[in-house]
């Protein structure tokens, strides 16, 4: 009888587990293509996607980079400023997009409070196809992301992930959870040239309990 009432309970609480969980959705940007191609020689690429991915997170996620600040490794980008990046404008035209320098660069947004995070969504540059290399995304409750680092993205030649090719899907990351107030996203350069991009990142959690 125990047994029958423990896997009552468990099956219920699975139950409202479940349903507790809805499909992460975002607005997304037209499709752009413009310019020449410019062809892709790296080995090892995630395969593409011709859709956004299904992905479920908790009820009352929301976007909590929306208007964030943001801060970054070049604090005098080539073109745009960094409030672009979570402006809420994901279209690929000029005037959406910032341009840092070459070599590694970082974009940090504090979220202004402790969170936990379900998922990021990135959006480099999407009007022509190419990939962004050693490609990292962190978060950290300290702002020097000096200690206490979860690594959830990492294609760098350390890492496990594979480069993939940007489009106007952007690119879904699993945060799995982690918990901080600051997301570091970082690249070096890309196939096209040795600049770095970000048109939009949408920072999906909840606050910290």
């Amino acid at each position: 009888m125990k047994n029958l009432i423990l896997l009552a309970a468990t099956l219920l609480t699975a139950t409202a587990f479940a349903e507790d969980m809805i499909p992460l959705k975002t607005d997304l940007p037209n499709p752009l293509m413009v310019g020449t191609p410019v062809p892709i020689s790296i080995p090892k690429l995630e395969a593409k996607i011709k859709k956004f991915p299904d992905f479920q997170v908790p009820a009352g996620t929301v976007n909590l980079a929306k208007g964030k600040k943001v801060s970054s490794s070049d604090n005098d980008p080539v073109i745009g400023s960094l409030d672009l990046i979570t402006d809420g404008d994901k279209e690929g035209d000029e005037g959406s997009w910032v341009e840092l320098g070459s070599g590694k660069q970082w974009v940090q947004i504090d979220l202004a409070n402790a969170a936990t995070i379900s998922a990021i969504v990135v959006w480099h540059y999407h009007s022509q196809e190419r990939v962004y290399r050693d490609v990292v995304v962190q978060i950290s409750d300290d702002p020097k992301f000096e200690k206490d680092v979860t690594t959830i993205y990492d294609n760098s030649s350390a890492g496990k992930d594979l480069p993939y090719i940007e489009s106007y899907l952007g690119k879904l990351i699993d945060a799995k959870g982690a918990k901080g107030r600051y997301v570091r996203l970082s690249s070096a350069g890309n196939t096209t040239n040795k600049l770095n991009h970000y048109i939009e990142v949408e920072v999906f959690g909840k606050p910290a309990a």
